[in-house]
C-alpha cells in the first residue's frame, strides 16, 4: 500500500503552506479585520438602526389606526342606535331590536379595538393569517383592488380637475 501522507488529492498540484493547519492552531490565528468587513459591520449597525426606526414609525401608524377605526366603529354604534327607534316605528320592534343588537356588537368591536396596543395587533393579525391564510389572502386582495380603485379615481379627478 502507498504512503498516503505524500500524496495530495485529486485535483491539487503543490500544498500551500499554512493549509493544513488543525482546528486548535486556527484558534490561535488573530485576523485584524479588513476595509470590507468594516464596512459589512457598519452595514448591518445603519440597517438594524433603520428597521427599528420603520418598526417605530409603523407601529405610531398602527396605533393611530387603531385609535381612529375605534372612533368611527363607535360613531357607527350610535348610528345604529339612533335609527332603532325608527325601526321601532316604521318596521316593528323586532327589526329596532335587531338594530339594537348590532349597535351592541358594533361597539363591543369598538372597544375591544380601542383597548388594544399596536403590537397586540400586530400579533393577532399574524395568529389569523397562519389559522386562515386562505382568508387573509382574500381580505388583501380586497383591499389592494379598493386601494387601487381609490388611487385611480383620485387620479382621473385630478386630471379632469386640469383640464
Amino acid at each position: 500500500m502507498a504512503d498516503q501522507s505524500n500524496q495530495l488529492p485529486e485535483g491539487t498540484d503543490q500544498v500551500i503552506a499554512g493549509a493544513s493547519t488543525t482546528a486548535t492552531e486556527e484558534s490561535l490565528i488573530v485576523r485584524e479585520p479588513t476595509t470590507r468587513d468594516k464596512a459589512i459591520d457598519k452595514l448591518k449597525t445603519g440597517t438594524d438602526k433603520l428597521s427599528g426606526q420603520a418598526a417605530d414609525k409603523a407601529r405610531g401608524y398602527v396605533g393611530q389606526g387603531l385609535e381612529r377605526s375605534s372612533e368611527a366603529l363607535a360613531n357607527v354604534s350610535k348610528l345604529v342606535g339612533d335609527t332603532a327607534t325608527g325601526l321601532d316605528e316604521r318596521l316593528g320592534q323586532e327589526y329596532g331590536d335587531y338594530a339594537r343588537k348590532a349597535a351592541g356588537a358594533i361597539e363591543d368591536a369598538a372597544n375591544k379595538l380601542a383597548s388594544k396596543d399596536a403590537d397586540e395587533l400586530i400579533d393577532d393579525t399574524r395568529e389569523f393569517v397562519r389559522k386562515s391564510p386562505g382568508v387573509a389572502l382574500a381580505g388583501a386582495a380586497v383591499v389592494g383592488f379598493a386601494l387601487v380603485r381609490l388611487l385611480k379615481s383620485g387620479l382621473d379627478r385630478g386630471k379632469s380637475d386640469k383640464s
